[in-house]
Parts: structure tokens; C-alpha cells; sequence
């Protein structure tokens, strides 16, 4: 099946071949004619499927007639992250490249007076975080009564975020008549609650078993003997080095840990950026557009940062830590193998590890993932105990003593006591007044010459 078979206009199926694409994903063949008809969808399928044309193409074709007013869009998609909002807006340029729409990006980090003018003017599209929607609708410079199609994406990661109570309330806010395109990796409890209540009769299309990791990608784990954080550095270089290393995304758990790795990869030569949610969202776009464009080699990335993320040729992931919830892991390594290309995970894991490293091969399906040789690399960078037993630490019993400090000498001689008084100096003498006057209290060491005079009698 090609996209000429999916009843797309020939101005769409122009940049589609303009973009270098020929054939639909799966998700594509079914969601598109779907989402055509005017039905609601629920899309489920992970990440690396080309859900985001699933959505893309049948707005740009629907919204191709017509005209926005001001400040009245005709169609939303919310995204939880920055990043997976400008993606979005990426794909809108590219394959509406032929149609004449607007379009207005609503996330952190950018003017509101800049959004603001977009808005005013009118936009067909608008792009938005759920924070940054409501706080132009709250603000009285945002109307969502004109809208026809709304889009969510990434739901469970929303779900995640804590952004169900404001999802909730964009839905309310939106007209009952509007079609809905809802996507998510996953469906726990809460997910199939939204779609229950806000979905109508919705054209349910699963591509793939949720949190499951496509064949493409071959999985691999290093066993790192020890926690010590300078030893799961040193490894990670070496995974790094691997001739097969294109490029690559390194996973961390915590945001303070990205900024460690990324400045230690640096400081040993490595190309590599950090990019997580408390930077400058200038530098973080910058910083994917250099990636993108293979200006920089390794991104050092936390989950909400490169969630969603749609960079085609990643060769490589590295999961630094091991991801606490199981089906980060899977998002994860999802950054690779994308698009029918082959790719590579490899996630280093110690002692401490080993029960979310459970949780993950319950997740996946999997029995175990086959661990990477790297004992000759260990024994040439042994842990910090080990290494002091290399260099043959001595007993006790055979280790020198140091010289005990002799005790304080303690005496009823001033001179001696006095640490002050310089040696050879009388305690008494010529050089010094034989009575001094007594301070005053309270008028400080300085006292007036009036009042040490002697009154005559």
C-alpha cells in the first residue's frame, strides 16, 4: 500500500514525496482513512511508528478549507513537552508545505506577546503544552469554541506529568461537536477513563502490544561491578568509543546527573550537550537542532526532555541508569531503530539495580538481555577496593606508626602556659608600666585621661 491509496489530496501527496516518504506504517493505513471520515480515533503504539503524520495529514486536508478568525483556532494538538510540541510543529510545515494554513506554537520559554500577535491574527493550527494554553485562556486572549479537530499525544506521558486535571479541562472547554485524535503508548486506568468520557465511538487502532520494543533494536547490558560513579563513567566511554557509534542519546534519572556526564564526557574530548527541562529552552532547541544536523554527536538527555522525540537516524541509546519505571525503558531505547532502521540499546547496570532490572524483562516480555564481555575492561579498572588490594595494602601489624603527638603539657608558670609570650621575655620588667587603669564597663578598652587622674586630696 502507498499514500496514494489512502484517499489523501494530490498537494499532500506532493509533499509527502517532497519529505522522501513512500510508504505508510501501519498505524498510518489505518488511523488515516479513519481520522478522514471525520471519526474519533484512539490510537495506541509506541513511539518510532509515525503516529504523528497519522494525525498530521488528515488535519492538513480538512482544515485546507476554510478560514480561522481571530483568536478562534480550528484545530488544537496538545504535547506534553516542549520539544514534542515543536516536532509537532515541524511536521505541519513540512507536509503542509503546499497549503496555505497558519500556525502558532504555544510553549514555555518563548514571548507571550510574540504567541499573543499570532493569535490575534488567527491561526488554523495551534500547537500547545497544556500550561501554556491555559495561561493565555486565563489571560482573555484565547477562545476554544472554534475548534473542529483536537489532538492529544502522548497521552500516558501526560498521565505521567500530572497534566490529566488540565486535560480534562481543555476538553470541557472545547466544543462536543469536535473530532477527537487521541494517542498513547499505553492504556492504564486512568487513560481509558478520558477516552470513556470524551471520545465518541472512537476507531480503536493498535499497532503494536503496548510497552514493547521493536525488533530493530538490538538490546544489550553491562554488568558494572560496583555503584562507584567514577567506574560507570569510565565504562560509559568505553561504550562510547565502540567503532559502530554513530551518534547517541545517553538516559539519565535525574537532571543533576545529566549536567555531570554531559561536562565529564566533555572533559575527555567527547562531542556531547545536555538537555533537560531547568535549560533555557533557546539553548534546548538549539542543542537539538545541532544534533539533528550531526553538529554534536551525543545528547545527555532526562525522559521528559527527549520523550517523543522524532530524530530518525539515532544509531545508538545508552541508558546511564537504569530506568526506575519499566516502560521508560522502552520509550527509551525507542530513540533508536526508528522507521525500519537498526539501532542499538545498551544500559549499564549494577548490583543495585537488579530490581527494577526485573521489572523491565517482565515488561518486555523477556527472559533476560544478553550482557556485553567487559571483564577485561574491569580487571584494567577495578573498583576502589579493589584497587587498594592491588597495590598490596599491608596489615596493621606490619604498617608503620606514626608518631604519637605528645600530650599537652599543662604547669602553673604563666610564661610557659601563655602560647602568646614570646621566649626569653620577663614576665616583669623596666619596659613595661607596673599598673595599668581598669576598664570601664561599657566604654570599651578606651578609657578618657579625666578619669585616671588622681584627685588631690
Amino acid at each position: 500500500m502507498s499514500f496514494d491509496d489512502l484517499g489523501l489530496e494530490p498537494k499532500i501527496l506532493s509533499a509527502i514525496v517532497d519529505a522522501g516518504y513512500t510508504t505508510p506504517t501501519p498505524i498510518q493505513r489505518e488511523a488515516i482513512p479513519e481520522a478522514l471520515k471525520g471519526r474519533d480515533v484512539l490510537g495506541i503504539a509506541q513511539t518510532g511508528t509515525g503516529k504523528t503524520a497519522s494525525f498530521t495529514l488528515p488535519m492538513i486536508q480538512r482544515l485546507a478549507r476554510g478560514r480561522a478568525k481571530a483568536r478562534m483556532p480550528r484545530s488544537l494538538v496538545l504535547a506534553p513537552t516542549r520539544e514534542l510540541a515543536a516536532q509537532v510543529a515541524e511536521n505541519f510545515e513540512k507536509y503542509g508545505a503546499n497549503c496555505k494554513l497558519s500556525m502558532a506554537l504555544l510553549i514555555g520559554g518563548v514571548s507571550f506577546g510574540d504567541q499573543d500577535a499570532k493569535l490575534t491574527r488567527g491561526v488554523d493550527v495551534l500547537i500547545a503544552t497544556p500550561g501554556r494554553l491555559l495561561d493565555h485562556f486565563e489571560r482573555g486572549r484565547l477562545l476554544l469554541t472554534g475548534i473542529e479537530v483536537m489532538v492529544v499525544d502522548e497521552a500516558d506521558r501526560m498521565l505521567d506529568m500530572g497534566f490529566i486535571p488540565d486535560i480534562e479541562r481543555i476538553f470541557k472547554l472545547t466544543p462536543m461537536t469536535r473530532q477527537t485524535l487521541f494517542f498513547s503508548a499505553t492504556m492504564p486506568p486512568e487513560i481509558q477513563r478520558i477516552t470513556d468520557q470524551f471520545l465518541s465511538a472512537p476507531a480503536r487502532i493498535e499497532v503494536a502490544k503496548p510497552a514493547t520494543t521493536a525488533e530493530t533494536i538490538t538490546q544489550r547490558v553491562v554488568r558494572v561491578p560496583s555503584k562507584d560513579d567514577k567506574l560507570k563513567r569510565a565504562a560509559l566511554r568505553e561504550l562510547l568509543r565502540h567503532e559502530d557509534v554513530k551518534n547517541g542519546i545517553i538516559f539519565c534519572n535525574r537532571k543533576s546527573t545529566v549536567d555531570v556526564i554531559a561536562k565529564s564526557l566533555q572533559k575527555h574530548g567527547f562531542n556531547a550537550r545536555p538537555i533537560h527541562g531547568d535549560l533555557a529552552q533557546a539553548f534546548r532547541m538549539e542543542t537539538l537542532d545541532k544534533f539533528r544536523s550531526d553538529e554534536v554527536q551525543f545528547l545527555v538527555a532526562s525522559d521528559v526532555a527527549a520523550r517523543g522525540l522524532d530524530i530518525p537516524a539515532v544509531s545508538h541509546v545508552f541508558n546511564y541508569d537504569v530506568p526506575i519505571h519499566a516502560d521508560d525503558y522502552v520509550h527509551r531505547i525507542g530513540r533508536t531503530g526508528r522507521a525500519g532502521r537498526k539501532g542499538a540499546a545498551m544500559m549499564l547496570m549494577t548490583p543495585a539495580d537488579e530490581k527494577y532490572y526485573a521489572s523491565i524483562l517482565k515488561t518486555i516480555g523477556a527472559e533476560e538481555i544478553p550482557a556485553l564481555d567487559f571483564s577485561r575492561f574491569f580487571e584494567d579498572n577495578p573498583v576502589p577496593d579493589a584497587r587498594r588490594a592491588r597495590r598490596g595494602a599491608k596489615d596493621d601489624s606490619a604498617r608503620p606508626r606514626k608518631p604519637e603527638k605528645e600530650e599537652t603539657r599543662t604547669t602553673d608558670d604563666p610564661a610557659a602556659a601563655s602560647p602568646r609570650r614570646k621566649r626569653g621575655k620577663p614576665a616583669s620588667g623596666s619596659g613595661r608600666r607596673e599598673s595599668q587603669p581598669e576598664k570601664v564597663v561599657g566604654m570599651g578598652d578606651h578609657v578618657p585621661a579625666f578619669l585616671t587622674r588622681t584627685v588631690a586630696s
